[in-house]
C-alpha cells in the first residue's frame, strides 16, 4: 500500500487506488470494490440497504457489514412480506440475538418499514420510489473531506418516506444509503471505482 500524489487515495498491493477507509480491512475493500455505489433496483435490496443504513446510526459501517450474515439470517432474508408480520415474539428474538445490534427502536422500526415497503407497492414499489430523488448532476469530490453527509434530495426523499410511514430515515442517513446504491456516485476522483456503476459517468 503506497500513497499517490492524489491526497484522498492510497494505492493497494493489487496497484487500484481507493479511499483510507477501504484500504486496510479486507473486508470493507472487497465490499468497496464489488458493491458499495453499484445499482440496487430491486425491492428486497432496497429494503434490505434503508434497513442496515438505520442499524448503522451511530455505528460504524464496518460493524454493520461484519454482522450482515447474522442480520440477513435474523430478518428472514430481509423479505419485506415476513419482516411485516413480525410480533412482539420476534422482537424479544431479535432483542436475545447477541449477533445483530440489539436496539429495540431500530428492530421496531424495522418491522415497521417492512410495512411501509408493502404499502408502497400500490405507488410502483420502494426501489423506484427511492430512485426518484436521483439528482441531475453527483458530487465530484477529490478528497474524503469533500464528500458531502446530505443533500436536498437527501431530505427530499427523508420527507417523502416519512410521509409514507418510515422510521429512521433521517436525511444524512438516507444519503449514504443514495451513495450505497449508486443514485449518487461519491467515489473519489482519483479512485478505480469512480465511474464504474452505469450511472454516472467517471
Amino acid at each position: 500500500m503506497s500513497a499517490t500524489d492524489d491526497p484522498g487515495v492510497v494505492v493497494g498491493d493489487d496497484g487500484l487506488a481507493r479511499p483510507v477507509w477501504a484500504s486496510v480491512d479486507p473486508m470493507m475493500r472487497e465490499y468497496y470494490d464489488t458493491e458499495w455505489g453499484m445499482p440496487v433496483r430491486d425491492e428486497q435490496g432496497m429494503y434490505e440497504r434503508i434497513s442496515l443504513e438505520a442499524f448503522q446510526a451511530g455505528l460504524s459501517w464496518a460493524t454493520i457489514l461484519r454482522k450482515r450474515p447474522a442480520f440477513r439470517s435474523a430478518f428472514d432474508g430481509f423479505d419485506p412480506d415476513v419482516v411485516a408480520r413480525y410480533g412482539d415474539d420476534d422482537v424479544e428474538r431479535l432483542m436475545a440475538d447477541a449477533g445483530i445490534v440489539r436496539n429495540r427502536a431500530k428492530i421496531h422500526a424495522t418491522i415497521t418499514n417492512a410495512q411501509a415497503t408493502i404499502r408502497l407497492r400500490d405507488k410502483g414499489g420502494l426501489a423506484p420510489f427511492v430512485w426518484s430523488f436521483q439528482p441531475s448532476e453527483t458530487p465530484t469530490p477529490r478528497t474524503f473531506d469533500e464528500v458531502p453527509t446530505k443533500s436536498a434530495e437527501s431530505l427530499a426523499l427523508s420527507k417523502a418516506l416519512r410521509k409514507e410511514g418510515f422510521a429512521f430515515v433521517g436525511p444524512t442517513t438516507m444519503y449514504a444509503l443514495m451513495e450505497a446504491v449508486g443514485i449518487v456516485d461519491t467515489h473519489l476522483l482519483g479512485s478505480h471505482r469512480r465511474g464504474t456503476s452505469g450511472i454516472w459517468p467517471a
